[in-house]
């Protein structure tokens, strides 16, 4: 299964992002195919404080357009919206004892664990620190 992280959903909502096209054609992809994907639900909690904060973007997206946006996605047949389960807190611990993350890097690990416990193959991320979690396959599909 993919899993696709909170960048990739921005640059696929947000017209003016450099990377929109391709990440609007990753995310219609994955919606109009066949395989399963997921998103962590935490992401769709980040893309919605992403996109709807006027410091970010002017106009920032509203609350019902950024709403609509994920109900979009979540209408795929074949989506999957991940969680942590009872497995969540060993799997967390693990990855931050070798990761030794700070800061803002424990959202990336507290995603990288909900990933690993609901068997996602790959997580589509442009962000590179994903990369200290060495247990989950990350792959940038914009470049």
């Amino acid at each position: 299964m993919i899993a696709v992280d909170t960048n990739i959903l921005v640059y696929a909502h947000r017209t003016e992002s450099s990377f929109h096209i391709q990440a609007f054609d990753c995310l219609r992809s994955l919606a109009e195919g066949r395989q399963r994907w997921g998103i962590p639900v935490s992401c769709l909690h980040e893309f919605l404080s992403v996109v709807t904060n006027r410091k970010i973007f002017n106009p920032a997206s509203g609350y019902e357009q950024g709403l609509a946006q994920i109900d979009a996605w979540l209408a795929s047949p074949h989506v999957q919206l991940l969680h942590s389960g009872s497995q969540h807190w060993r799997i967390l611990s693990e990855l931050t004892r070798k990761a030794k993350p700070r800061g803002g890097q424990f959202h990336d690990a507290r995603i990288a664990a909900i990933c690993i416990e609901n068997s996602v193959s790959v997580l589509w991320s442009a962000d590179r620190d994903f990369g200290r979690f060495k247990a989950l396959k990350t792959v940038n599909p914009l470049v």
